[in-house]
């Protein structure tokens, strides 16, 4: 076995992106492409996500062939768990990417370049800065998000080792509860990583069993749980979070499906308004999105919002993976 990447990170988040050597998933669609993965390849997303070449925290993500008419490429996003249906760091990075790769379809354009993504849970429109010159580079990415919308606000649920505590449940390409950290007995300068991932995980568990999620056009599964600076309250200039998602990643930067479906939230709350930024920054490396929400929509029945979050992916490096013949841990084990 042998498989190259690219290596990049967005706010300190890997984005491990494959470019040969994995199999090509069957299906019409996207969803179908995944459960082909699923039922029939999972073993070499363990062997491109877990030790010894990737890590606990490790983030891939596959290029695929798109379905939808208005899509440049399609990515399917791999983590500890399996599979996520939106990414929107990953999108950030893949987007400069696909600029400098020339995968995109049309001419390149200053000072941004339009790059649309099929992700699992839809388009998702990015726009990457571009300077000219005898040297084209790529830079900061915005993305326009899929209608993100609130699912339950102080919602009660009883969490293992820490009594009943409120949280509210949204959408931003994938589905999040979200709790404050204070009501966790914790504290972002003061408590450990290790503490914070554990309550987190507690109500992400606690909140799958409270809470019946659906969604008209992808999975509808809890994703993960965001534990924030404040959860009802107007937040400060620069709000604070931590996303803890799939099986207890820990992600380093501040979670770009996350960061939307908390401005869904805020502003059902009235904490914002259209076309007003508010910049969210991670509580473990202190990276930041600037974020926005830009216009209402609509999902099904309920009240939606689209939602622009700006930030910026790095290269890293390039990696060829390879195993040898009888090399069994070679083939992924992790460690917690």
């Amino acid at each position: 076995m042998r498989i190259t990447t690219t290596e990049m990170h967005t706010g300190g988040e890997p984005v491990r992106i494959i470019e040969s050597g994995y199999p090509v998933p069957q299906g019409e669609t996207i969803l179908d492409k995944i459960n082909d993965l699923r039922q029939n390849h999972d073993h070499y997303r363990k062997f491109v996500i877990f030790e010894p070449h990737g890590h606990f925290d490790m983030y891939g993500v596959l290029l695929v062939t798109p379905d939808h008419p208005e899509a440049d490429i399609a990515t399917i996003f791999l983590n500890n768990e399996g599979y996520s249906t939106m990414c929107g760091h990953a999108c950030i990075s893949v987007a400069r990417y696909a600029v400098d790769k020339g995968l995109i379809h049309r001419p390149i354009t200053f000072p941004e370049t339009q790059v649309n993504i099929q992700a699992p849970c839809g388009l998702v429109k990015t726009f990457v800065s571009v300077e000219g010159g005898d040297n084209l580079k790529s830079g900061r990415v915005r993305f326009e998000s899929v209608p993100s919308f609130v699912v339950a606000t102080d919602l009660e649920v009883q969490v293992e080792g820490h009594d009943v505590v409120k949280v509210d449940v949204a959408y931003g390409g994938a589905f999040y509860a979200f709790v404050s950290i204070t009501d966790l007995g914790l504290d972002f300068q003061k408590s450990s990583i290790g503490e914070i991932n554990k309550a987190a995980t507690a109500v992400t568990n606690a909140t799958k069993k409270a809470v019946t999620l659906t969604h008209p056009d992808t999975p509808a599964f809890l994703y993960g749980t965001i534990v924030v600076d404040t959860r009802d309250r107007t937040p400060c200039d620069v709000s604070t979070n931590i996303c803890i998602f799939a099986d207890s990643e820990t992600d380093r930067s501040p979670c770009g499906s996350g960061t939307t479906a908390r401005i869904a939230l805020m502003y059902h709350r009235g904490h914002i308004i259209l076309g007003q930024h508010h910049t969210f920054q991670n509580g473990v490396t202190g990276s930041q999105f600037l974020g926005r929400p830009v216009k209402e929509s609509q999902v099904e029945n309920k009240m939606a919002v689209v939602v622009e979050i700006k930030g910026e992916g790095y290269y890293t490096g390039r990696s060829e993976l390879t195993l040898e013949e009888n090399d069994s841990l070679g083939r992924g084990f992790l460690i917690r």
